[in-house]
């Protein structure tokens, strides 16, 4: 698995050396697009954009809300295996919804695990690396908990009681980190 790219880039993220994680904003910049040379974008909202891209960019839209009830999980083998071919074919994939936190970020994890052997934990990692600001919804990270389990047979995260209500392990662990010695 390769590390992730700088962070910035005017809100469109590297994570590996094919796909690239933003929000809606930066998805619709044409010369960014062109910069970063993207041959494909996953638009995650609820309506297809209405910005013009280059037509040699391949478009697939997913709509999807940002809600905890949405099923994000019915697509994941889908955007999967689409960033794979495109990364195959030598073309580069950039997976967006508004913010570039919740519905994105859960698909890049998705097709981490799926086809760069990452865990779900190691996942995370990577997307906070490159975008500190990622966090799916609950609902999204128990769909994510639910696909790791049927690709590995085991989980790296788990859903855990808080004062807040059910949250990822990892959150717990981070507000832990945060705290003062």
């Amino acid at each position: 698995m390769h590390t992730a790219g700088p962070v910035g880039l005017s809100g469109l993220c590297r994570v590996t050396d094919h796909l690239y994680l933003s929000n809606c904003k930066a998805a619709n910049d044409s010369t960014l697009v062109s910069r970063c040379n993207i041959t494909c974008i996953v638009n995650v909202t609820e309506t297809e954009s209405r910005c013009t891209l280059p037509p040699d960019v391949e478009h697939v839209h997913i709509p999807i809300s940002d809600t905890p009830s949405s099923p994000l999980g019915d697509h994941f083998d889908e955007v999967a295996d689409k960033i794979q071919v495109t990364a195959a074919g030598g073309g580069r994939t950039l997976v967006h919804c508004n913010a570039g936190v919740s519905r994105s970020s859960a698909l890049c994890m998705a097709y981490l695990l799926k086809h760069q052997g990452a865990t779900l934990l190691d996942a995370h990692k990577l997307l906070k690396a490159c975008r500190p600001m990622v966090r799916p919804n609950i609902g999204f990270w128990k769909q994510l908990i639910c696909y790791e389990m049927l690709l590995r047979g085991c989980n790296s995260v788990h859903m855990v009681a808080s004062s807040m209500g059910e949250i990822p392990d990892i959150y717990q662990d981070e507000a832990r980190n945060m705290l003062p010695l």
